[in-house]
C-alpha cells in the first residue's frame, strides 16, 4: 500500500479517522515525544504478531523517528500477509517540523 505523508497523517489525526497507528521506536524515544500511537518497538513486532493479527484487514500506519525503522516494519508485516500497511514518510521528525510551520 502507498506510504503516507505527514500532512495526510496530521489531517487524519485531527479528523479522528479510524486506523491502527503504531510507533516502532524504542520505549525511551516514545516517552520523550509521541503522537499517542501504540508503541511496539521494531524488534518486538514478531512477538506481537498474534495481537496484530486481529487488525490484519484494517489500515495500519507505522511510524518511527525518520521513516527507516517503520519502513522495515511495513516490509515485515507485508511479508506476513498484512496488505494495508502504510509508512509515515519522514517520521516524527517531519511531523514535528510540519507543526512548526
Amino acid at each position: 500500500m502507498e506510504d503516507i505523508t505527514v500532512n495526510e497523517l496530521k489531517e487524519r489525526l485531527e479528523n479522528k479517522e479510524k486506523f491502527v497507528f503504531i510507533d516502532v521506536r524504542e520505549e525511551y524515544e516514545y516517552e520523550d515525544d509521541n503522537l499517542e500511537a501504540w508503541n511496539i518497538p521494531l524488534a518486538d513486532i514478531p512477538e506481537k504478531l498474534s495481537e496484530l493479527e486481529a487488525h490484519k484487514e484494517e489500515e495500519i500506519v507505522v511510524h518511527c523517528r525518520s521513516g527507516a525503522r517503520s519502513g522495515n516494519a511495513k516490509k515485515f508485516l507485508e511479508s506476513k500477509g498484512f496488505t494495508k500497511v502504510r509508512n509515515v514518510l519522514g517520521g516524527i521528525v517531519a511531523y514535528r517540523e510540519l507543526e512548526e510551520e
